[in-house]
Formats: C-alpha cells, structure tokens, sequence
C-alpha cells in the first residue's frame, strides 16, 4: 500500500471517530463548562501519549540534544496547539446551543474555507469551482439553520470552528513534514493543555473538576478522540495535500448525523437532509482544482 493511500485511510478512520464526538460533547456540556472539559480532555490526551513516546525513544536519546530542531517542535506546536484550541473552543461553545447535527455541518464549511485559505496565502486566483461552493454551502448552512429554528449563537460559534479549523488544516501541512509524528503531536497536545487550563482556571475557577459520570465519556474524548486521532492525522498529512484531506473530512458532518441519531436521538428532516447535501457538494467541489497531494517526505532525522 502506498504511504498516499495509507494517509487517506488513516484520515477516514479520524474523519468516522470525530463524528461520533459531538454528541458525545453535546452531552457533557449539559455538565461541565467547555473550557474545563477542554482542559481534562487534552491533559488526558497528553498523559495518554508521554507512555508510547518513552517507549519510541532510542538508547541513549537522552544524550542528543538538538537545541535548533528541540526549539522548533515546541514552537510549532504552540502554534497549531493555539489553532487547535480555538476550534475546539468554539466548537465546545457551539453545542451548549446548537444541535450536534447543525453544530457538525456548520463546522463542515471548513473544508470549504481550507481552499480559500490556500488562495489567499498563495496569492492565486480564486477558481470557478471555489466561486460556486461557497454560495452552495451558505446556502446548504441556511437550510440547516431554518430546519432547527432562528439562527442561533451557538451557530456563529460553529462557524467560527470552521474558520479556525481551516487555519489548523493548512497550517499542518505546512509543518507536518518537519518532525517526527509522535513528538510533534505531543508538543500540539501540550499546548492545547495549557492553554485550556489557564483559560478554565480563569473562566470557572471553582468548578474544575468533573462529576463521577462525565469521566468515561472524557477518557473516549481524550484518549481515542483526540490523542490518537491527531496523531493519525499528523502522520496521514504527512502524505496527503490540504486540499484532499479537507475533501476527506467532509464525511464528518455524515458520520456526526448516524452518531447523533443513535446516541441522542438527533433526528435530520427533509430541509436538513437537502442542506447537508449542498454542504458536501460545496466541499467535493471546493477542492477540485487544487494541488495534488504532495509526495511523501522522508522522516526528519531524530530531534532527540
């Protein structure tokens, strides 16, 4: 199997688990603030990752210090972790008002917006194809919204996911080819750590910890809904473009509607069923015209 096919089917295995989070999340926002379950579900990603990176570390790795490469793993993922964070924020937010359905394919436009991202940074025309999905989603996302009653804040804050999470997109490509999958995806779970926390000490100061009930849905989130799966798709992007990786996530909001339904019994009616079609249309057609995924890089050498 060729390392492009492989990425892509590491990153349909992350696109089926992020769907089933939302209405795991929609859940536990009913329970504890979105910055505090933020701040337990990335400290457990953390914990859950330091064991495997111990166990991959070489003999003698504590000798090697690469001070230059040891600088830029922290420095990037301080950044991405700031990216992560403001589309795990304002995602969190989103479903203390939105449904998961509505929450998952508002948040699906950031597939739309990783083109536009790409446009703009590459300072190219905006193709045809471009030109007419961003019309089709905002007219699939106002579908959504009419189905489920008025427009609503927790909305605007799904869209602010989907802007923030096209950022993070665009950003991992740039980055992911610079370091070795583990370390780099522990140095993003740390940033998002600390950060969450200095937010919820602030925000909710005294009601940090979780009830008895919220820790099993909190150890699925950290550990397999975050941990492995940002490791998989740090080691997926490393052999697939921005823009086909963005078509891959499109299944998202798909998998987020079977979840919902069958966990808290979120129902999509007809507007719905024909909004969430135009979203993923708006997204296949989005990416048509963008670069080819990129050839796979080799391994940077050990930073250790």
């Amino acid at each position: 199997m060729s390392p492009h096919v492989r990425g892509m089917l590491l990153l349909v295995l992350v696109t089926a688990i992020w769907g089933s989070t939302f209405a795991v999340v929609k859940q536990l926002t009913a329970e504890l603030a979105p910055p505090v379950l933020i701040a337990w579900r990335f400290l457990i990603a953390t914990l859950s990752l330091l064991p495997v990176l111990l166990l991959q570390r070489p003999k003698g790795a504590g000798e090697r210090v690469n001070t230059p490469a040891r600088s830029s793993l922290w420095r990037d993922g301080f950044i991405l972790g700031a990216w992560l964070i403001a589309g795990y924020g304002t995602q969190t937010v989103a479903l203390q008002t939105t449904t998961a359905n509505r929450a998952a394919f508002f948040t699906a436009l950031s597939v739309v917006l990783v083109p536009v991202w790409l446009v703009i940074a590459q300072r190219r025309k905006m193709p045809l194809t471009l030109w007419i999905a961003l019309p089709l989603a905002v007219a699939g996302l106002g579908l959504l919204s009419w189905e489920g009653g008025a427009f609503v804040v927790g909305d605007a804050w799904a869209l602010a996911c989907a802007v923030t999470y096209a950022a993070f997109i665009v950003t991992l490509e740039r980055m992911a080819h610079r370091h070795q999958p583990l370390p780099f995806t522990l140095a993003q779970l740390l940033g998002v750590t600390a950060l969450a926390w200095v937010w919820a000490f602030l925000a909710t100061p005294g009601q940090l910890m979780p009830p008895p009930d919220a820790w099993l849905p909190l150890l699925y989130l950290g550990v397999i809904a975050t941990a492995v799966t940002t490791l998989l798709q740090t080691i997926g992007q490393r052999s697939v473009s921005a823009a086909e990786a963005s078509l891959i996530y499109a299944l998202e909001p798909v998998t987020a509607s079977i979840f919902s339904y069958f966990l808290i019994h979120e129902k999509v009616g007809m507007r719905g069923l024909l909004g969430g079609a135009l979203v993923v249309i708006a997204t296949i057609l989005s990416t048509k015209g963008q670069p080819e995924a990129h050839a796979e890089t080799p391994a940077p050498a050990a930073e250790d």
